[in-house]
């Protein structure tokens, strides 16, 4: 009857007719339904002995130039919303689809957690480079990540069929429902394996009498904790669809035993399942367009950092492997806080930082990685991680100290391979193992990864000079000794326009010889404005 009071109480929205900002939202009622985009800026001086960075995240913006300094300017990049877009989605409606869209039985506060952790035993589900047991310590960890949720009991029971509905055979599993009910205040049960069929959700929630959670949700609940932008909020939007249709099966199927599913609607000739599927279905196109219009902001910021040939370096990795903290130690910027959390960072931000030459990069700080992702939660992310194919470089932080570290670096390069990354990216990545400082006497098996220690910051001159090489090579930059006439802006120009390294001056001459390192495209603008040819 409970169900059937909560679909009833849908119709009278449902029937009401759509006003112009619910047609605008194109899920009207039920399925109404991510915060305004942050404006950045990023300083860039050239030339200058230090280098003041800030975040930026990633929406439109416009270039403008100040006064010159120091024989340079200074480039201040600054967001600017596209007012005009009259079909973009507003900020209210993006929050109002984000808190209405929250499926109620995971959002609802506190949660006394059993877990349980299908230990397969053998055939194409095995998991072969971890075990039970450590899967179990990470289940445990995204659970304890959630405010007010807690672990009060768990357990780990082997499996031979994990496909069949109930996971386990009918002993273990008669097994596991006893336990469940014998363990005093439990309100959840986390099953955890990659995604749960409405079916067996079901069924589990009927024999043990409370909600059954998989990992796609939790994993889904805990990005949406940390969703502060836009951006963030509307792909979660996305990725929660194949919930809510989920939870619909399981309600109509209730409703079907009461007898009232199949009915029509106030005369349409639509069942009430019908017409949840089909505002659904606006909703996911709603959304759908809303990314598409941010991904070509996007991509104007990223033609705008290559107008401004900016090196591009994505910092990757599984969650909680210290990237944060790397991009803190590597550009100085104490604007980042690091937290001791899994995906903590959910939105792309933008570091800037210096090499050993001078030269300005951009260290992209992307979204953690995790094992045993459904492709749908990978694919509502696509927007966000596609800025990791347009870099100029990559590098992989591991967690050298994490006893999964081997399995995180296959589940990463899986990731990797499924984004389709060129191979010109994959072969130069740069592989970092991290947290050395947890590792007594660390000794690396692997001759090309770098070892280091973000956080006690050891090992990042070499890092750095492994990147700007690196780099260089990339971006097809050039290192160039150049003889400039002090009395000409020629210096000037090239501390703008260039990475000086050195200037050895004659004053009998009034000549420099000046090192740069500069790009194949400034070189030729140098060439034409100051040799003619």
């Amino acid at each position: 009857m409970a169900t059937l009071r909560r679909i009833h109480s849908w119709l009278p929205r449902l029937q009401r007719p759509c006003t112009q900002s619910c047609q605008r939202a194109a899920a009207c009622s039920l399925l109404h339904g991510p915060p305004a985009v942050s404006t950045f800026k990023l300083q860039r001086l050239r030339g200058a002995p230090t280098l003041q960075s800030r975040a930026f995240s990633l929406s439109a913006f416009r270039l403008k130039r100040t006064d010159a300094f120091d024989g340079g300017q200074q480039t201040v990049f600054t967001s600017e919303e596209d007012d005009e877009d009259e079909d973009f989605i507003e900020d209210s409606e993006v929050e109002e689809l984000f808190q209405q869209q929250a499926p109620a039985d995971i959002a609802g506060g506190q949660h006394r957690v059993f877990i349980v952790q299908p230990d397969v035993k053998w055939g194409s589900r095995k998991q072969h480079l971890t075990t039970a047991e450590l899967m179990m310590a990470e289940a445990v960890g995204l659970v304890n990540t959630l405010d007010h949720w807690r672990v009060v009991d768990k357990i780990v029971l082997s499996t031979k069929t994990p496909e069949k509905k109930r996971i386990f055979g009918k002993g273990n599993f008669q097994l596991l429902t006893e336990k469940i009910r014998q363990t005093a205040g439990i309100t959840a049960v986390f099953v955890n394996v990659e995604r749960l069929s409405p079916l067996s959700e079901r069924e589990f929630e009927e024999a043990w009498g409370v909600k059954v959670f998989d990992r796609y949700s939790v994993v889904l609940h805990i990005f949406r904790c940390n969703a502060r932008t836009k951006e963030a909020k509307l792909q979660i939007s996305l990725a929660e669809i194949p919930l809510l249709r989920s939870h619909l099966k399981n309600e109509i199927a209730n409703m079907d035993q009461q007898g009232g599913g199949s009915r029509y609607i106030g005369g349409s000739g639509e069942t009430l399942y019908e017409v949840q599927q089909r505002l659904l279905k606006e909703r996911e196109i709603k959304i759908r367009s809303a990314l598409e219009k941010l991904r070509k902001k996007r991509h104007l910021l990223r033609s705008q950092r290559r107008h401004k040939e900016f090196p591009v370096i994505s910092v990757l990795g599984y969650t909680n492997c210290g990237k944060t903290t790397l991009i803190k130690a590597l550009t100085g910027d104490s604007g980042l806080q690091p937290r001791n959390q899994l995906f903590a960072t959910l939105d792309v931000t933008v570091h800037a930082g210096l090499l050993p030459s001078r030269m300005t990069v951009l260290y992209v700080d992307t979204i953690g990685f995790l094992s045993q992702l459904p492709h749908q939660l990978i694919d509502s992310f696509s927007a966000t991680l596609e800025d990791i194919k347009h870099s100029d470089l990559l590098i992989h932080v591991r967690d050298i100290s994490h006893p999964e570290t081997v399995n995180q670096k296959v589940n990463v390069l899986n990731v990797l391979k499924n984004l389709e990354i060129p191979d010109r990216l994959m072969s130069s990545m740069i592989e970092v193992h991290n947290k050395t400082d947890l590792v007594d006497n660390y000794q690396s098996a692997e001759p090309n990864a770098l070892p280091i220690s973000a956080l006690e910051e050891r090992g990042l001159d070499k890092l750095k000079k492994v990147v700007e090489g690196e780099i260089v090579n990339s971006t097809g930059k050039h290192i160039l000794d150049l003889k400039v006439n002090l009395s000409t802006p020629q210096l000037s120009w090239l501390y703008k326009e260039a990475t000086v390294q050195d200037v050895r001056v004659d004053a009998d001459d009034g000549s420099a010889v000046v090192k740069v390192i500069i790009s194949a495209a400034a070189y030729g603008r140098y060439k034409k404005q100051f040799t003619g040819r």
